[in-house]
């Protein structure tokens, strides 16, 4: 693609040269064009390691407009949005959320909350929920789970 490079990462395992990262694709395009992007949820899941389902189309959400471009076999797809939680400072912050939301409230399990809080450093958490305070309701108590604070508003340092 004009003006996006990669270097080719060759694969023992299967004997042939590996697609480039889409995510790091995504980013050097937004960074091209001037666009503030962040996954969907499904690229999310993947992201943070909560899905072992590789999409064949990897969203993201876009303050541009809508495009579409073909890396490999998969589809890159921008989808022009307003980007309600691209607010956010942090890239984490808006993963996390996106993560979130696509597994709904229902399927945030301890498990879910231990995996994302294990993916991260501790001071990265702190920082997460400290940039993720105007989510929803239930997506914010979920990352004060994940910062390690309690559903009741302490956290576990004050409640020992």
């Amino acid at each position: 693609m004009r003006g996006i490079y990669d270097r080719p990462q060759f694969s023992k395992l299967l004997s042939t040269t590996l697609s480039p990262d889409l995510d790091q694709v995504a980013q050097a395009l937004a960074r091209k064009f001037g666009w503030r992007i962040q996954p969907s949820g499904a690229v999310a899941l993947n992201l943070l390691h909560l899905s072992t389902q590789v999409p064949a189309r990897a969203v993201y959400l876009s303050d541009g407009p809508n495009r579409s471009y073909r890396i490999g076999r998969t589809s890159l797809v921008f989808d022009h949005t307003a980007l309600k939680e691209a607010g956010f400072r942090l890239p984490e912050s808006r993963l996390i959320v996106q993560a979130l939301k696509a597994l709904g409230q229902e399927h945030v399990t301890p498990e879910v909350i231990l995996s994302i809080r294990e993916w991260f450093a501790p001071n990265l958490r702190a920082r997460v929920l400290a940039d993720t305070e105007t989510a929803t309701g239930w997506v914010y108590a979920a990352l004060r789970q994940i910062a390690g604070k309690e559903t009741d508003g302490t956290s576990r340092e004050s409640a020992k």
